[in-house]
């Protein structure tokens, strides 16, 4: 093996691309700056409980080593939004705070969104508002990042991580059984549901069963609303998915809805969504809501809530 060789899934960009990178990067940083959200450069290496944090995902995709000169556990970023929390939980706002950054990312593995282990990962990140409006925001802005990125035909998949969880506080399952349950949906596997159901007594057998399939246009927002109108927080999260659908039908934006999609960190606690385009093989960009990320840093705790996105800039500036 050549001394010039990369590392596999290890990538980098030279001559027009990397021009053609840059060109996109400017446009997209004069976009998120003309809508408010200020530019932040997270260090490329942190102590890894920072990074972590409640993911075992992010576990799984973190290099990790030791400092000599702390003797603490680092660990370089395989992800932003932790570090954007911790940013966020430092400053202790009670205001509004919007935040944007295209930094490149590291991960120990590729995985079904990056193209490659060595990602340049560009997002936005709202905190301080719970109100379904910031989700509207982010999932707009989303939008017009791909648009730069000429990219058409877009097809949003929405869905909210607030329904599950919902459904799930009902049950008294050990936390073993919980992953297990999050997993089978994550890969819908309707058979291996079947399974779960026969196999554990639970209370609300037939609203997974239910929920795994509510897929489709606006109408199963309806149907689901029918369905779990006596599960509060349920409810309250069908409401908002229907909120934002009233918003993006007059946008005439293409929107599909996945209410047991739960193909996110396991720091989603609400709505979730993704960015597809028939000229491409997967999700182009995806985000959702969070909460309570800042209570991991100590005398900063803060449990605000926030709402993001990201996509892999380096992959994607190279379509246009």
């Amino acid at each position: 093996m050549g001394a010039w060789q990369l590392p596999d899934g290890i990538d980098e960009l030279t001559g027009d691309q990397a021009l053609a990178f840059e060109s996109i990067r400017r446009e997209l940083l004069d976009l998120y700056q003309s809508k408010g959200f200020g530019l932040v450069i997270p260090p490329m290496v942190e102590y890894v409980e920072s990074l972590l944090l409640t993911s075992e995902s992010l576990d799984l995709k973190t290099f990790k080593f030791l400092d000599s000169a702390s003797g603490r556990l680092l660990g370089v970023h395989a992800d932003i939004t932790p570090q954007i929390a911790r940013i966020d939980a430092k400053r202790s706002s009670k205001g509004i705070e919007k935040y944007c950054y295209i930094n490149a990312i590291l991960q120990t593995r590729a995985d079904d969104f990056y193209a490659s282990r060595s990602p340049i990962q560009a997002g936005a990140e709202m905190y301080g508002s719970d109100d379904i409006s910031a989700d509207i925001e982010v999932i707009e802005l989303m939008l017009e990042s791909l648009k730069l990125l000429s990219i058409e035909s877009i097809t949003l998949s929405i869905g909210s991580v607030g329904v599950f969880n919902a459904i799930i506080e009902q049950e008294n399952l050990d936390n073993e059984l919980s992953s297990k349950l999050r997993q089978i949906f994550q890969k819908r596997s309707v058979p291996d549901l079947n399974i779960f159901l026969e196999s554990n007594n639970l209370i609300n057998a037939d609203k997974f069963s239910k929920l795994m399939n509510l897929e489709g246009d606006s109408s199963v927002l309806t149907d689901a609303l029918s369905e779990f109108k006596d599960i509060p927080k349920a409810k309250n999260a069908i409401e908002d998915l229907i909120a934002i659908d009233e918003v993006l039908v007059k946008n005439r934006v293409n929107v599909i809805y996945d209410l047991a999609e739960l193909q996110s960190y396991e720091y989603h606690t609400g709505v979730v969504f993704s960015a597809y385009s028939l000229d491409y093989s997967k999700a182009l960009a995806q985000g959702g809501r969070y909460q309570g990320l800042g209570e991991s840093f100590g005398k900063y705790k803060n449990s605000r809530s926030a709402t993001g996105f990201s996509f892999d800039l380096k992959y994607l500036s190279q379509s246009i």
